[in-house]
């Protein structure tokens, strides 16, 4: 499973966040918030959803665990903010050089993808982590407990500093 290497341009967002952890999932509540208003959102781009992880800066992936607490939002991509449903918050995603991985199954199934990216891709490849949101691009028929439903998997990454010219 090799990722594509994309640099990505910043983009607007526009939806909701819970804060949680692997431990106190909170997933379904956060989709099932947004989804029966995400047609509240005007000037979308696209029909892709944006769900998105937010990890305190401070954050070693080495020491992560299940009860570690980050923001997971779910969002769609928009051409401005001048209309925002008054339930609903905006972010910034921040440009720059991802990894992007497929995963194919069900949402429970994605702890498999994540071993390998970080357990065997990340630390084999000239990158490291960077320091900016980790999002999942969904179409919008994504059904978390089809088999073969496929997302992408966004990775901020960086040139490790040990290979920089």
């Amino acid at each position: 499973m090799q990722p594509k290497i994309i640099n990505l341009s910043s983009k607007k967002l526009v939806g909701k966040s819970l804060s949680m952890s692997l431990k106190n999932d909170r997933t379904r509540e956060l989709w099932s918030g947004f989804m029966p208003e995400r047609n509240k959102i005007k000037n979308t781009i696209g029909s892709q959803l944006f769900s998105i992880q937010i990890y305190d800066e401070s954050l070693d992936f080495k020491d992560f665990n299940s009860q570690i607490e980050f923001t997971k939002a779910a969002m769609v991509e928009v051409s401005e903010f001048e209309t925002i449903p008054k339930e609903m918050e905006t972010r910034i995603l921040t440009g720059g050089l991802y990894a992007v991985f497929i995963h194919k199954g069900t949402a429970a199934s994605f702890s498999k993808t994540a071993q390998y990216i970080f357990g065997q891709w990340l630390p084999n490849s000239d990158y490291e982590l960077d320091k900016r949101a980790h999002f999942e691009l969904l179409e919008p028929a994504y059904n978390p407990v089809d088999e073969n439903s496929e997302e992408e998997v966004w990775i901020p990454i960086k040139v490790e500093k040990t290979n920089v010219g």
